[in-house]
Order: structure tokens, then C-alpha cells, then sequence
């Protein structure tokens, strides 16, 4: 076993104790949250999307959890053991989902098993299980999983997984109850320390405190989500007091929020980055003119002299008001796998840009659509103009076609966008993560390449990505992943544009621990002391 997850067995615990501790005691209140994005379900295994699954960790619990700093820590599995492609994991015993039923090691099975059998997932959870060949009930409280190969990012992935009721979740469907009968709430009971009661779309999602729950009693009766996607229309309801805390408030009202006493704000660094994804499959391109049906994007002459037009720290001050840092890669260094090499933006060079386009064949240009939600991620659309109005100085003329994230991303994943821009929270806080979504060759079957829609394809990238992730000695898989991510950015496979600061606003009294994934966990939440 390598010493990382020595430490996190043997540490995991006591991290445990101390973060329900910090919770208090329970009390009389509710805790009203205004999201910026709605979640597109409440089935914790359709869409692999921030605001579904910071919603599935309030209702649920995985095996492993990850702390604030996305290091694995226990949850339903109290301990695990490691014998080469075996791991062994230990249940708490007492657990109790919120319907009264015992949890046992079946409903892991069951929730495993259900993972490749729910249909027309956007970003399908198959992505946290590419590693693992088989999952046992070898008794009522011990789980094995057997893993393909040596499987380093194993508890990081497994904490993507909440687990649900083999009893309230079973039905006649292949998956059980479906995606539309578990966004009404039926199946949907989890062992997490509050449960569901209602969800209105386009109004609130009200969950209640969860009396059976195997951990310090959760502090709020009744937590209430809004979703709010106008940032002035949450920051409105929080001076008013309709809301206790509020995702994301503008960049440009930060220092009037900052200075009033009302208010607390919290500011964390995160994983997520800020990313153009480019079509290098389809010929010809949707949304490309002038090429006479030629798709450009092929051409890594015209990547580059895409990214070297874009001005990634004028973006980070004029745009993202600071609250951003520039990005040369998927993660930033020296977090695992990313490495040195592209540590810093590239900086935008014009000249070299339209030199590049010229080299290329595209001496005059071309046009293209930008694809974008708008209200999805931080000041997106107004970051997508502003990547358009850069591109279009060098030649490239561009249109920006910026929709609400439900829209947007069924435009996406139906392949409507020659590039488009848009996120990835790295939850493991790994490279893999980010590598095996977004830029290995798709491979639905074994869970890789699950969101790349650019359908990028590079066999280096591929065998060194597939090396690493079958390397258990920490240093060794950190260096073949750093390769396999220099080589993806020497090749502009995608164009990392910036990482985001996350930025919580709340009431003076309350107190929110930013977390590196930017999820919003009601559970999180505490009174100041």
C-alpha cells in the first residue's frame, strides 16, 4: 500500500470527528441557499455535474468522501486494506438510511451495478468506475472490489458514488427506478444527513434533517435551495434576508459586499477550470464558414494561433475582476500530475497568431460559432464574448452562441458546437480526472473520454494517461501524468483559459468552509462561533 493511503486510513477518522464537531450542536433554524444553477436531476447517477452532485452528498454518502482539499477521508467505509488488484472495505455498522433500513454491503453492490445502466447520461459516472472489474458483499458490513489493474485513484474516484437503497431504488427498469421516478422522489433515500422532501423546478429543492443519521446530528431542521441564476438577483435576496448564503455574487460588487458588516465573505481557490473545447473530428464542422467544408480545428497551426490570441490575464482582470487565475494546463501545479512545464498561461502573442493561420492556409481567416451557457460558471458568457472579440483580431470571425446550461449542454453532447467553452471541476484533485474525461480517446465502454465532445484523439497521450493510472507508487504516476498532460497541451488539445476563485456571500452570523471542488454542502454550514 503507498503511503498516501496509509495516511488517509489512518488519519481519516480523526478528520471526521472534528469536521462534525465544528457543526454544533443541532437548533431550531433553517438554512435558505441561493444556487446559481439548478441541478438537471436528483438521481445521483445521471449527470456528473456540480450542482447535481453537491445535492447527492447532502442526501447521500459514498464509501470515501473527500475533505475541502479533495483528500480521501472515510464515510460509509470505516476502513479498507489493499492487496494488490483487492480492497477491502469495512461499513460502519451502524448505518441507517433514512427510511429506518439498515445499510449493507448489498446496496454498494447495487449502486455499482447501476452505474452503466442509466440511460442518456450527460457526463455518465462510468468515468469513477473504468477501474473496477468486480464488487462483492462478502458479508453484511464488507465490501471487495476488484480493480482491473493496480488502481491508484481508486478512493478519490469512489467518492463520486454516493450510495443508494438496493431496497427503495430497485424497480422493474434495468436501472431500477428510473431518472424521472427518483426526480420525484421515489427511491430516493440515502443514508446523508438530511433527505428529500420536495422539488419544484425553477423554485426550491427542500430538504429535511435527517434523524436516523450515523453522525453528528445535522444543525438545520429544514435546508431550502433557490436557484437563483441571475447573480444581481442573489445578492438582492441575501441584503434582504430571503436567503442566509449565496453562490458566486458578482465579481464587480465584491468590494461593496466585502465592506458590509452584514456579511461574511469566503473566497477558496478551486480545481475547476475555465476551458475551449475544439471539434477535431467532424468534417465539415457545425457553425465554420469559409473553409469550403474544411475543418480547420484539425490543424494544430490553428489551435495554437487560437490560444496564442487569447489575452488570458487581461480575461482575469477586466473580466473575472481578479477573482480568476490564468491556466497553461487542466489543473494548477503542483497539484498531482500537473507539472511544471505548463505551469503559467501562455501569453497571448497576435502577431504569431495570424502568422500561424497564414502558415495554415487561412491567410484571411474563417468564421466560427463559440458555444457558451450563460449563467453556468462565472461571468461565462461574458468571458465567451470577450474570447470572441480576440479571436476575431486575428482573423477569426466569431459569433458567440451563449444559451441557459440545460440548453447549452444539450447542444453540446448532441455535437451542435465547432468549439464551445465551458468547465471541469477536477474532484479528485488529480490529473487523471480531467485527462480521462475531457481528452482520452472516448471509450464509453470502459468509462474514458466520457465528456470529450471535441473527440480528441492522441494514442501518446492515451498510452501514457493508461500507464499512469495503473501506477501505484505516487512520484512514478505524478510524472507519466504530467506527461501525458504536456504532451495533450503541446498538442492544444484544449485551450485552458483560467481556474476560478469560488466566492461565497452570507450573513454575518453564518460561516461556510470553501471547498477546492466549489460545492455547496448545506452540511458545511455553521453559526459563527
Amino acid at each position: 500500500m503507498s503511503t498516501r493511503f496509509t495516511r488517509v486510513i489512518a488519519g481519516g477518522a480523526a478528520a471526521l470527528v472534528l469536521a462534525f464537531t465544528a457543526c454544533g450542536a443541532a437548533m431550531a433554524r433553517d438554512l435558505i441557499i441561493g444556487l446559481k444553477s439548478e441541478p438537471s436531476s436528483m438521481d445521483p447517477q445521471y449527470h456528473s455535474l456540480t450542482p447535481n452532485t453537491q445535492i447527492a452528498e447532502t442526501i447521500f454518502d459514498p464509501l470515501v468522501r473527500t475533505d475541502s482539499q479533495l483528500k480521501p477521508e472515510p464515510a460509509l467505509a470505516e476502513s479498507w486494506t489493499v492487496d494488490g488488484n483487492v480492497w477491502t472495505f469495512k461499513l460502519r455498522p451502524d448505518v441507517k438510511f433514512s427510511d429506518g433500513t439498515p445499510l449493507t454491503a448489498e446496496d454498494v453492490v447495487f449502486t455499482y451495478d447501476r452505474v452503466p445502466k442509466v440511460p442518456n447520461s450527460p457526463s455518465p459516472f462510468t468515468l469513477y468506475l473504468k477501474d473496477v472489474a468486480k464488487t462483492e458483499a462478502v458479508d453484511a458490513h464488507t465490501v471487495r472490489i476488484t480493480t482491473k489493474a493496480a488502481a491508484p485513484a481508486l478512493l478519490p474516484n469512489l467518492s463520486q458514488l454516493p450510495i443508494l437503497s438496493k431496497k427503495a431504488a430497485s424497480g422493474p427498469a434495468p436501472e431500477g427506478k428510473t431518472t424521472t421516478e427518483l426526480n420525484a422522489g421515489d427511491g430516493l433515500i440515502g443514508t446523508g444527513p438530511y433527505k428529500f422532501v420536495s422539488w419544484k423546478r425553477g423554485a426550491e429543492i427542500v430538504l429535511a434533517r435527517n434523524d436516523n443519521y450515523w453522525g453528528k446530528k445535522p444543525l438545520w431542521d429544514k435546508v431550502i435551495y433557490r436557484p437563483m441564476s441571475n447573480a444581481a438577483s442573489r445578492v438582492a435576496a441575501l441584503l434582504a434576508g430571503d436567503v442566509d448564503l449565496i453562490e458566486d455574487p458578482p465579481t464587480d460588487d465584491l468590494p461593496k459586499l466585502k465592506a458590509d458588516k452584514k456579511l461574511h465573505i469566503e473566497e477558496t481557490p478551486s480545481v475547476r477550470v475555465m476551458y475551449v473545447a475544439m471539434d477535431q473530428y467532424a468534417e465539415p464542422s457545425p457553425g465554420i464558414t469559409g473553409t469550403n467544408g474544411k475543418n480547420p480545428l484539425k490543424d494544430k497551426r490553428v489551435r495554437e494561433a487560437l490560444s496564442l490570441a487569447i489575452n488570458r490575464q487581461a480575461l482575469v482582470d477586466r473580466v473575472m475582476g481578479g477573482v480568476a487565475l490564468p491556466a497553461g494546463n487542466l489543473l494548477p501545479y503542483p497539484m498531482f500530475g500537473a507539472s511544471k512545464d505548463h505551469s503559467k498561461a501562455p501569453k497571448a502573442d497576435l502577431d504569431k497568431a495570424k502568422a500561424l493561420l497564414k502558415e495554415a492556409g487561412y491567410p484571411d481567416g474563417f468564421g466560427i460559432t463559440l458555444g457558451a451557457p450563460s449563467g453556468r460558471y462565472v461571468n461565462d458568457a461574458k468571458v465567451a464574448q470577450a474570447i470572441a472579440s480576440m479571436w476575431t483580431r486575428v482573423g477569426v470571425k466569431t459569433n458567440v452562441d451563449a444559451s441557459a446550461p440545460p440548453v447549452f449542454f444539450k447542444k453540446r453532447d448532441s455535437y451542435e458546437y465547432s468549439a464551445y467553452l465551458a468547465g471541469w471541476s477536477v474532484t479528485s484533485g488529480e490529473m487523471s480526472n480531467a485527462l480521462g474525461s475531457l481528452l482520452i480517446t472516448p471509450d464509453p465502454k470502459a468509462g474514458l473520454g466520457t465528456t470529450n465532445r471535441g473527440r480528441y484523439s492522441n494514442a501518446s497521450v492515451d498510452a501514457l494517461f493508461k500507464q499512469g493510472i495503473s501506477t501505484m507508487d505516487d512520484a512514478k504516476r505524478a510524472e507519466l501524468l504530467g506527461k501525458a498532460a504536456d504532451t495533450a497541451m503541446d498538442d492544444y488539445a484544449a485551450l485552458p483559459v483560467h481556474f476560478e476563485l469560488s466566492v461565497w456571500a452570507m450573513k454575518s452570523d453564518l460561516r461556510y468552509q470553501g471547498r477546492a471542488d466549489q460545492m455547496t454542502l448545506a452540511q458545511n454550514a455553521t453559526i459563527k462561533p
